[in-house]
């Protein structure tokens, strides 16, 4: 093997082997990057998030507040005109003419139809006559009775044609009483041949046409009127519910509302009604079919807007809870048996699990019956980055209008 002189100037030797001026610069760069990151790490504190002398993570939480919350009950229902009148003759006749327009509004003794009227009128004049005649009785009767009563003070005539001719008198007052009477009745058939609207509201298609044979009082209508400004508007609620509301307004927890109360109501595209109604029936009766018992509400309907059976929602007030306490629903989360539970920060900003109970929604809030009290600040923001047991950064989020509000409404948990 071939030794090279060693020396300052021996050569120095070529080929796969790095002369150590080159492996030094890339060794200083790697302690620089190790010992960059092990400053990182240190200062960062190496170790689960909220470790002594670590990282605390920020979280958004909203404090709870009790306040008034109405509660509110979504109950499907169906709308009636406030007043229905089916339109029927009082006479037999044939219909002559329809006097209106098919889907009109109409006003409370308006012509509706035109019956043939010859027979009626003909009765008509006759019982006139027959009243004239009677009155011509009468009058011939009232003056012998006159002239007896002068001539039995003279013994003149007997006590008994005196009599008979009271009586005569008498009995041709009774005989134009009757005729009266008659023509009365005839004058009332003879208004029946032209039939008027019964009600003011709007009205429907015809059932007749000109030359049809109607009978008095028939069982068939020849039109329906109905009247569509207010409208009611009728739900059933389940006695079940009532005792459970009865319960909360027995303890005080639940200020009932009544009959009056204010009634919201919701479309068939699930848009609201414009104008809301009042409460202004509960029936007192339950079904035995269905266990539950009716309710109406009155509602205005200036534009007829709301239409005979049609199918709405109506949101009824139950009552207000004074010390109602809400919550976001972003903050309560489902366990996997369906709990619900909510993470709070505690005391030392630690975070803490708990189990809660919600009946009904309040926008995007739930109403607490459980597990939560005035005071706890329930995490909205960062769930999903903290656990218990760990210590947060907690910041407190900017109320919404909606929650600030001095009462809320409140719909059941579906």
């Amino acid at each position: 093997m071939l030794r090279l002189p060693a020396g300052p100037h021996a050569p120095i030797a070529t080929g796969n082997c790095r002369s150590p001026q080159r492996r030094d610069p890339a060794r200083r760069a790697l302690r620089a990057v190790t010992l960059a990151a092990s400053v990182l790490i240190g200062a960062c504190g190496h170790g689960p998030a909220g470790a002594p002398g670590g990282f605390q993570q920020p979280v958004t939480v909203v404090t709870l507040k009790a306040q008034p919350v109405t509660l509110t009950r979504d109950l499907p229902g169906r709308t009636t005109a406030f007043l229905v009148a089916d339109v029927r003759p009082q006479a037999t006749g044939i219909v002559k003419a329809r006097l209106f327009r098919e889907g009109a509004a109409v006003k409370a003794g308006q012509p509706l139809y035109q019956l043939d009227d010859a027979l009626y009128r003909a009765q008509f004049q006759n019982s006139e006559a027959a009243l004239a005649k009677a009155e011509a009785a009468l009058e011939v009767a009232r003056l012998a009775a006159k002239r007896a009563s002068e001539l039995v003070k003279t013994h003149a005539i007997s006590a008994q044609d005196h009599d008979n001719a009271v009586a005569a008198e008498r009995q041709a007052a009774a005989e134009a009483e009757a005729a009266r009477a008659a023509l009365e009745t005839s004058r009332v058939n003879l208004a029946y041949t032209r039939i008027t609207a019964p009600i003011s509201g709007r009205i429907g298609k015809s059932m007749v046409t000109p030359g049809a044979l109607v009978v008095a009082n028939q069982s068939a209508p020849l039109a329906v009127i109905q009247q569509l400004d207010p409208m009611y508007v009728e739900v059933s609620q389940a006695s079940s519910e009532w005792l459970r509301l009865k319960e909360e307004i027995d303890a005080g927890r639940l200020r009932a509302g009544g009959a009056g109360t204010r009634v919201g109501v919701l479309l068939e595209d699930g848009r609201r009604y414009a104008q809301d109604g009042r409460l202004e029936f509960a029936d007192v009766t339950v079904d035995t079919g269905t266990g539950s018992f009716a309710l109406r509400a009155i509602v205005p309907n200036p534009n007829d807007t709301l239409l005979p059976g049609m199918y709405v929602r109506a949101i009824l007030n139950e009552g207000v809870r004074n010390d109602g306490l809400l919550v976001p629903q972003v903050a309560v989360a489902r366990d996997p048996k369906g709990g619900a539970t909510a993470l709070v920060v505690g005391a030392g900003n630690k975070v803490e699990q708990r189990a809660v109970t919600v009946s009904r929604t309040v926008a995007d809030q739930w109403l607490v019956e459980a597990g939560l009290r005035a005071g706890d600040r329930v995490i909205v923001e960062g769930v999903l980055k903290v656990h218990p047991g760990d210590v947060v950064r907690p910041v407190e989020a900017a109320a919404p209008a909606a929650a600030a509000a001095a009462a809320a409404t409140a719909a059941p948990a579906h």
